[in-house]
């Protein structure tokens, strides 16, 4: 009988282990010029595209024939991007107190389309987001706190407070009572049908000391979205207003015989110092008719951060092309049994390698989003632009992400560049699948639905972790990717990439282990 020896290898125990593949790999990418230059180029395209976007970019504003800079806008109490443009009949509140009062009507005036040209074409109507109510507010300077009870266009009866917070209270319009109740620093709102029998809304803080309470009136702007030719839509707002006919107006925790005061609160004024599009109020005995337009609401529509990372898309492609060339130039010279042979577990070559681009690329995107989001902002700011506040946290979110991006991105290349083992085919399929989606759901090819379904369904997802704006239901306004919202949040958005990424990593270690190379 011949007894057959195995053949045991004359290396120590780890010697083909983890860290010696990574340190391998890690040799080879950066011993090879041209990659180490397309990793180098990706951050010199992010960082100059962003500045001459920055720099490109110029706001200003006119008085009369004289070009100046443009007012700063009002932040809200925790310094985020607000619209605070509403008329206000109010009285001073020095401790506690309420306010009660019934909205029984609210009509207003919508400006359409003109059908004739130069003969305005006004007709009557209300906004879904125009508000009619109570208010109680810290000081009549804008982006000051404040709490209101409010009935809506469409919206049924609402409390909102601070502009970003919301609470639906019951469905339907006026006529409605409405309250508001002051006690130390806790405001309360509710509303009733009848005035008899009341229900809790919600409750908001507000600082002690003298407020302002009393009635307000507000209407956004009317939205139209118009759908386009080729898919996507045009958005237009136009002049809207609401009148409010209010009633059975309770002051308690006022002066006796105080006076109403009236403010027609962020008013714009013409060249010739007449406000345009002026709130007011007519009283007659104990009716009161507030008109007013604007909104009490966060502003969506300043210049996002991620406006300065218009560069990350062409870097993507040089990060894509890179690691492609990372995993499919070994096939193509044979070398890749070589690599193979220092660890017999193939997949745990190929994890090596995505380790190594994904440590690669993160790097060098962390420096190219690292350097282009401060300098793009102080550019845009010194051109006169107006910027959406960026909080710190959302900062490091979106460059640490933006690297994220890279790096995910470069790992699902990699993938394919295994799966296809031809650089061509797997730099197009990378595009096809991560580039190619997002430049048809952001650049209004598409209808909004299709291009919100595109960016929950395919791996430009995950370009929602650069998103500094936030949705919110009460502000009139067209969400779509278009114009910079995502239908996913930042991290669900990024999970869907790394999703694809894992997936297409998975079934290249599987054909690794089954085919030859």
């Amino acid at each position: 009988m011949t007894t057959v020896t195995p053949y045991r290898s004359g290396r120590r125990a780890g010697r083909d282990g983890f860290a010696q593949l990574l340190r391998a790999e890690w040799t080879k990418l950066r011993t090879v010029r041209g990659w180490m230059a397309g990793l180098t180029l990706a951050v010199l395209l992010i960082v100059m595209l962003g500045v001459l976007f920055a720099t490109g970019s110029r706001s200003s504003c006119m008085n009369g024939p004289i070009e100046v800079p443009c007012p700063a806008p009002p932040t809200g109490p925790g310094g985020e991007a607000v619209q605070d443009r509403f008329y206000f009949v109010h009285q001073q509140l020095d401790g506690d107190g309420s306010i009660t009062v019934r909205v029984n009507s609210m009509t207003g005036q919508l400006r359409k389309p003109d059908v004739t040209p130069g003969v305005r074409n006004v007709v009557p109507g209300v906004t879904p987001w125009a508000k009619a109510g109570v208010m109680i507010k810290q000081s009549v300077r804008q982006g000051a706190a404040y709490a209101a009870m409010m009935v809506t266009g469409s919206h049924g009866v609402r409390m909102q407070h601070d502009f970003t917070e919301d609470v639906a209270g019951r469905p339907g319009g006026a006529p409605r009572w409405l309250r508001l109740t002051r006690t130390g620093e806790t405001i309360v709102g509710e509303e009733s049908a009848d005035g008899t029998r009341w229900t809790r809304v919600g409750t908001a803080l507000l600082a002690t000391g003298k407020v302002r309470i009393g009635l307000f009136a507000a209407s956004p702007g009317d939205l139209t979205v118009t759908r386009d030719v080729v898919g996507g839509s045009t958005t237009a707002s136009r002049f809207a207003e609401v009148t409010a006919d209010m009633d059975q107006v309770s002051v308690r925790g006022v002066t006796a015989g105080g006076t109403w005061a009236r403010d027609d609160i962020g008013v714009a004024l013409e060249a010739d110092g007449t406000p345009h599009h002026p709130g007011g109020l007519v009283r007659s005995g104990d009716t009161f008719r507030v008109t007013g337009v604007g909104d009490i609401a966060p502003d969506v529509e300043r210049m996002p951060a991620e406006r300065v990372l218009t560069g990350v898309l062409v870097g993507l492609v040089a990060v894509i092309v890179v690691a492609v060339a990372f995993v499919t130039s070994e096939y193509r010279r044979g070398l890749i049994r070589t690599t193979l042979l220092a660890s017999p577990r193939r997949s745990r070559a190929l994890a090596a390698k995505a380790v190594v681009i994904f440590a690669a690329a993160f790097a060098f995107g962390l420096v190219a989003a690292g350097v282009t989001v401060p300098v793009g902002r102080a550019l845009l700011a010194g051109n006169g632009n107006v910027l959406a506040p960026l909080a710190p946290l959302t900062a490091v979110r979106m460059i640490a992400g933006t690297a994220g991006l890279l790096a995910v991105a470069a790992v699902l290349a990699l993938a394919l560049g295994s799966l296809f083992r031809r650089s061509a085919v797997a730099v197009i399929a990378a595009i096809v699948v991560i580039v190619v989606p997002y430049v048809l759901a952001t650049t209004s090819l598409l209808p909004d639905e299709a291009a919100r379904w595109l960016l929950r369904l395919t791996p430009a997802a995950g370009f929602a972790i650069q998103q500094s704006m936030t949705a919110y239901e009460q502000v009139t306004a067209r969400f779509a990717p278009a114009d910079g919202f995502f239908p996913l949040a930042p991290w669900a958005g990024f999970a869907v990439l790394c999703a694809y990424a894992a997936l297409a990593l998975a079934l290249a270690a599987h054909r690794l282990r089954r085919r030859d190379v």
